[in-house]
This record gives structure tokens, C-alpha cells and sequence, in this order.
């Protein structure tokens, strides 16, 4: 296989639980499990973010930015807190597991 066939997209998302981010990688259409790297409190930045994909074996795609979205978890109520959700394409590197 080329190596330009090795290489595959996906989408990197970063979301925050409990007051810690996480970053993963969604490995849709698989039964891999997903990357994922735990931040601390503070929200990660771009270098953050950066490091942390390429240890988990991906970079984004040329071209790709961050794109930041506000969901709810309780979307039937207002007055919830927000959830922000960024999101990112990503390319696995040739050889890496994804």
C-alpha cells in the first residue's frame, strides 16, 4: 500500500465533563477505540491541541481550522449551561493504527 493510501480523515472533537477537556478522535465505521487525550481545567491551546493530536498519531488536514459550536445538555431547557464542541478534520499518519 502507498503511503498515500494509508492516510485517512476524520474528525478530532474536543469537548469539556466535569471542568476537564478531552480531545478524541471520532473512528467512525470502525470497532477501534477512540484516541483521546485528557486536558486540565484550563482550555487547551492551540499548541495544546496541536501536541496532543500529533501524539495521538494525526494532524490536521491542510487547510482545516477549529470550529468552535454551543450545544446543551438539556436541550428542552433554556436556561441550561452551555457546552462548547470544537471540531477539527484530522489525518491519521501512515502507519499509525487509525
Amino acid at each position: 500500500m502507498s503511503e498515500q493510501q494509508a492516510v485517512r480523515e476524520f474528525t478530532a472533537q474536543m469537548s469539556v465533563r466535569a471542568g476537564r477537556w478531552r480531545l478524541y478522535v471520532a473512528l467512525m465505521n470502525t470497532t477501534d477505540a477512540w484516541p483521546e487525550h485528557r486536558f486540565g481545567r484550563s482550555v487547551p491551546t492551540f499548541t495544546d491541541r496541536s501536541s496532543a493530536l500529533r501524539a495521538l498519531g494525526f494532524e490536521p488536514v491542510p487547510g482545516a481550522e477549529w470550529t468552535w459550536t454551543e450545544d446543551s445538555e438539556t436541550p428542552d431547557n433554556p436556561a441550561s449551561p452551555a457546552v462548547l464542541i470544537a471540531a477539527i478534520r484530522v489525518r491519521s499518519w501512515p502507519g499509525v493504527g487509525a
